[in-house]
């Protein structure tokens, strides 16, 4: 079932429910899939692109609330929460810290890097490698660790 089918139905259980937050949150999703379907791009989302366009949806929600923390409003901080909340049921499942830094090391040996200066290659296959299951941030953490 492709992500917009799947959308499309939990709207409808969204609606039934009553449930704000997560009706809020899927018709974003239904209109960034749109908006790809209309940029003239004439490709369709693939797994890994709707991978893609969650993770920016996630991204955009975890700025709007770091802004948000920061300027003590809680009440607009609630609600980003709730949507990456509700944008997290539909990326794979996450790895743990340990998880990522055993793929990171195995992704450093098969790249042969063995310095700080070998960060771009390392990321460059992780990011490919890990896509959905870990986010930039803490791949580039990971990594960070593992070579400095």
């Amino acid at each position: 079932m492709s992500l917009e089918s799947k959308i499309v139905e939990d709207i409808k259980v969204a609606m039934k429910s009553k449930d704000q937050g997560a009706m809020r949150t899927l018709r974003a999703i239904k209109a960034a899939i749109l908006l790809h379907k209309t940029s003239g791009a004439n490709v369709e989302l693939n797994e890994q692109d709707e991978i893609k366009l969650i993770q920016k949806l996630i991204k955009q929600r975890q700025d709007s609330l770091e802004i948000y923390t920061k300027q003590n409003r809680e009440d607009l901080a609630v609600t980003e929460r709730e949507e990456i909340e509700v944008l997290q049921r539909y990326l794979p499942q996450q790895l743990s810290p340990e998880a990522l830094k055993e793929a990171i090391k195995a992704i450093i040996a098969e790249s042969g890097a063995t310095s700080i200066k070998d960060m771009g290659k390392v990321m460059g296959l992780a990011n490919q490698k890990l896509a959905g299951t870990a986010d930039g941030k803490s791949i580039s953490a990971a990594v960070k660790e593992l070579l400095g």
